[in-house]
């Protein structure tokens, strides 16, 4: 069944523009795979590499690994803080 699992994981990564993602991040830190042919969204921001979506996904699982948003880590950085 080789050839049914490579036409899978070639569907996963294509678009409807193609085959070609980008990577963005918005203000909070929280990371999106986007197709390329689409504009980016307002309060986004292209980071990491252009290409398929597996290379996207390995981009986001290496770079963001705390999953709280920016605010939220910032106001348990400031409660432990007021602690101390």
């Amino acid at each position: 069944m080789p050839m049914a699992e490579d036409s899978e994981n070639r569907s996963r990564d294509r678009s409807i523009d193609g085959d070609v993602f980008l990577v963005l991040v918005n203000e909070e830190g929280q990371h999106s795979v986007w197709p390329a042919g689409i504009a980016v969204p307002d309060g986004w921001s292209r980071v990491g590499p252009i290409g398929s979506k597996t290379e996207c996904v390995a981009f986001i699982d290496s770079n963001w690994t705390d999953m709280r948003p920016k605010s939220l880590r910032r106001a348990m950085t400031g409660r432990v803080e007021s602690r101390g």
